[in-house]
């Protein structure tokens, strides 16, 4: 089983406008909501591409009912912790640029957080857990460690995609695979990448650093995959960008979904970009069928050493 965490899940509220008129009345032409979330995101194409899930996290309130619902509908299993106070609404204004908007999370507090631990508590070594997005201000910054490091002792695969300091305290527990996106990755560093051969070499060093798998993603420019044995680039598939949100979350599902289904690592490879790409060019989360489609413009290549 794939397990899903998403520590500060939202409502994500999407408001498309002509133009943005700060300070007067503006009406919207369309608007959409989405559970929304790292981890929720992930289980939401994991589904599409036909793989199951469990979503696991914290949710409150109207907002979390509505998240809980909306999973629901997907037949995504759901198994949240519930805490008092309202799950947060990020609010994406679409006018030309996109605004964003981003709410307070309800307060998790340490019974809460023992109540997740115990889930994890229930996972084993044929078992995957995405950690996805950021920390709530409320909880212990070291969370995520303590989640890995369970998680680790039942022999579970951990995936990680976050950022900052959460990032590289997680490193240090040697995960299966993470995925910087290449403004997170020389974050990460303390440096600025000016050629995609810096980027070849700190990604070599996260393998160094005993990350068995990592993909480096940069949008429209590709994407590169490491590990022991090999380097590999992906050139991403050419289309209109339509939606800035979820593409770094749909690339760690397609090859997520593709590593369980068996296949190769350069074909999971591909199938995780054609996936980021597919969200990238769609008003939501990706499909099976715009994936399968793309998925053969996706040219993977080895990097020589």
């Amino acid at each position: 089983m794939i397990y899903t965490c998403t520590l500060n899940p939202s409502v994500d509220y999407i408001v498309q406008l002509d133009e943005l008129r700060v300070g007067e009345l503006n009406r919207a032409m369309k608007t959409l909501a989405f559970p929304g979330g790292k981890g929720i995101n992930v289980s939401r194409v994991l589904k599409r591409l036909g793989v199951d899930s469990t979503a696991l996290g914290f949710i409150g309130g109207f907002t979390g009912e509505f998240i809980e619902k909306e999973l629901g509908k997907e037949n995504i299993v759901c198994d949240f912790v519930k805490v008092p106070g309202n799950t947060r609404i990020n609010v994406k204004l679409k006018a030309g640029l996109e605004t964003e908007i981003n709410g307070q999370g309800p307060t998790v507090k340490a019974e809460h957080e023992a109540q997740l631990l115990e889930k994890i508590r229930s996972l084993t070594g044929n078992d995957i857990i995405v950690l996805a997005g950021s920390v709530p201000s409320s909880m212990p910054s070291d969370v995520y460690e303590k989640i890995c490091d369970e998680a680790k002792k039942r022999n579970a695969k951990v995936v990680v995609d976050t950022s900052g300091p959460a990032l590289k305290a997680l490193l240090a527990h040697k995960p299966f695979f993470a995925k910087p996106n290449h403004k997170e990755l020389a974050e990460l560093f303390g440096t600025r990448f000016q050629a995609k051969e810096e980027i070849i070499a700190y990604g070599r060093r996260l393998v160094e650093m005993g990350v068995e798998n990592v993909i480096v993603s940069m949008a429209g420019n590709g994407a590169f995959y490491f590990n022991r044995e090999v380097t590999l680039f992906a050139k991403a598939p050419q289309g209109t960008v339509k939606n800035s949100v979820g593409a770094g979350d749909s690339l760690v599902a397609g090859f997520l979904a593709a590593y369980v289904s068996g296949k190769t690592i350069d074909e999971a490879f591909a199938y995780g970009v054609a996936s980021g790409s597919a969200t990238a060019f769609s008003e939501d989360l990706c499909s099976k069928e715009d994936v399968e489609q793309l998925v053969n413009a996706v040219k993977v290549t080895r990097v020589a050493s």
